[in-house]
């Protein structure tokens, strides 16, 4: 047995066990420096008597257990039942009963413990015992020995007001879905985000995971810098980009701010998206649609379309999809190019490129990014929606110098910032090489998907023209003179479990005669030769093909490669039939 410490004074200490003594005692202040290690440090916790009473025993014993033995917390509010009359046992069975009723309480879900239900409340463990009885023999509540006390398992609540059917995702859904604008979300490369994922957390500083820059962490943005850089000879830096949820909310911090600048309209191309028209009018920019024919948007009739400064009728930007127009799939020319830089320079204005799918090229060169042209003028908007996958709403802006103070106030008045993990797990799989060679597979995947898809149409459906593939997800089928509406057609794609869109579906104007003319577009064959923007005559214009035939837009990465040969089959089907 060591010998007891002991003070300056002649009063020896207690033993350290004597239930009278308290843990507050005198310490020796003439000893060494006391470990502080975890493992050295005191116990705190009061001490209880074996005498004192057995609620003070129980309460010692409850903050030394794991809070998970006890279920979890569970807010009732017993005063307005207690003050009607009721009494405890009473209001409690009511208002446990309410709370499965209403669906505050959901089917499986475990209930407190009598005991820790009963001291929450104030009342005693009985009573909590028998309203639980009492509910569980109604058929409210379910009990096993051993496994406590849950909701039982009933038919899921309606909330009053609402209708009993209510989709939040309005994609219409079908067996086979050639939707455009979604990638294969099989190819999703786990494995390496796992990995980025797990690297990018082990080095991570902890000030990593405070509130940050409404830019975006500084790892993700220098890793972007670098990458498009090198893929897409964009020419920004980490201080001009701005990381952001998704394109559609890019878009519409672009708008308001655009909007804040004395922006009264927007010109944007003749087709395009139209959820991205709705951001733009919810941010109460007008919209002046442009012509589209084989080579791109008319830029050059921006001119024609602005208004005075300061004006409701003020153009203050316009909106592109110059590497592979959206749906049409052309490539803005580079007169057209040109051109729209130059109204920018003028007129004070700004273009927004929509790279949506920059890294996805087949048959031609890659076409660098527009941004490159004029920094100060072009605003470039890149996303992972294709290369990865749209759920992890991840895009990003390149701003000129003007415009990110008030894009990154804007950002950080809508969410402070995007979400962290997904940042440094992203910037990792950029730096580490692994983001290239999925985009690499991803690639040579979508490439033999296509060549299918032309294959297919080639030997079954001959009088359809395929346009638009050589980048891309989607291809534009054009069906000849004489053939079914369009909406015919659409019906009776659903008929066949098709889920596609027409392509006056992405029209601005749907009041408007078609303004899209793709004559002049070249053979749309893998093995075509490269189109010469120069063979088109000036002529060819939209408004030279009103009666245009019907085309359906179609996107052909999104089946998984087993369910793919049954949808070219059904979409072949209808298209004979056309």
């Amino acid at each position: 047995m060591s010998r007891p410490r002991t003070t300056p004074g002649p009063v020896p200490s207690a033993p350290r066990n004597a239930p009278d003594t308290p843990r507050s005692a005198p310490r020796d202040t003439s000893a060494a420096a006391p470990d502080v290690s975890p493992a050295a440090a005191p116990d705190v916790s009061p001490e209880v008597s074996p005498d004192a009473p057995r609620e003070a025993r129980g309460a010692r014993a409850r903050a030394n257990a794991p809070w998970t033995a006890f279920g979890g917390d569970l807010h009732l509010d017993l005063t307005e039942r207690r003050a009607a009359g009721a009494g405890l046992r009473a209001a409690l069975e009511d208002a446990l009963r309410e709370a499965v009723q209403d669906g505050r309480l959901a089917p499986g879900t475990r209930l407190p413990s009598s005991r820790a239900l009963g001291e929450d409340l104030g009342i005693a463990r009985n009573t909590v015992v028998e309203a639980y009885g009492q509910l569980t023999a109604e058929g409210w509540l379910g009990s096993r020995p051993g496994s406590g006390t849950t909701v039982a398992e009933r038919a899921a609540p309606r909330p009053a007001g609402r209708p009993a059917t209510v989709r939040a995702d309005r994609r219409p859904t079908g067996r086979h879905d050639l939707l455009a604008g979604r990638p294969d979300l099989s190819l999703f490369p786990r494995s390496a985000w796992l990995a980025s994922a797990r690297r990018a957390l082990a080095v991570a500083p902890h000030d990593a995971f405070d509130y940050g820059s409404p830019l975006g962490r500084i790892e993700l943005r220098q890793a972007l810098s670098d990458y498009l850089a090198r893929v897409r000879g964009v020419r920004t830096d980490p201080d001009r980009l701005l990381v952001c949820a998704g394109f559609g909310q890019g878009l519409g911090l672009l708008a308001a701010a655009l909007r804040g600048r004395g922006a009264g309209r927007i010109a944007v191309e003749g087709y395009g998206l139209p959820p991205q028209r709705e951001v733009l009018r919810a941010a109460g920019l007008g919209l002046a649609p442009l012509p589209l024919d084989c080579n791109g948007a008319r830029t050059d009739l921006l001119d024609d379309l602005g208004g005075a400064g300061g004006t409701a009728e003020h153009l203050g930007a316009v909106l592109l999809t110059p590497a592979h127009q959206f749906p049409s799939g052309a490539a803005l020319a580079a007169d057209r190019r040109a051109a729209a830089v130059r109204w920018a320079r003028e007129r004070d204005g700004y273009v927004i490129e929509d790279d949506y799918d920059g890294e996805f090229r087949y048959d031609r060169q890659p076409l660098g990014a527009m941004q490159a042209l004029d920094p100060d003028r072009v605003v470039y908007g890149g996303t992972a929606a294709k290369s990865l996958a749209p759920g992890l709403r991840l895009a990003w802006l390149a701003l000129p110098d003007e415009l990110v103070e008030p894009v990154a106030r804007l950002k950080a008045l809508a969410d402070t910032m995007s979400p962290v993990t997904d940042q440094l797990t992203f910037a990792e799989l950029i730096t580490s090489g692994r983001y290239d060679r999925h985009v690499r597979r991803c690639r040579l995947h979508y490439r033999r998907r296509r060549d299918l898809l032309v294959a297919a149409l080639a030997e079954r459906a001959p009088q359809v023209r395929v346009t638009g593939i050589a980048a891309g997800l989607h291809a534009v089928l054009q069906l000849p003179p004489g053939s079914r509406p369009e909406a015919e057609l659409l019906e009776r794609a659903r008929a066949a479990g098709l889920v596609l869109t027409g392509l006056d579906w992405y029209r601005a104007r749907p009041d408007a005669e078609r303004a899209l003319d793709l004559s002049a577009a070249p053979d749309a064959r893998p093995d075509a030769a490269p189109h010469n923007a120069s063979d088109t005559s000036p002529n060819d214009t939209p408004g030279d093909a009103p009666d245009a035939p019907p085309a359906l837009v179609v996107g052909y990465a999104t089946p998984s490669d087993h369910a793919f040969p049954a949808a070219l089959d059904a979409l072949c089907g209808i298209l004979r039939e056309s």
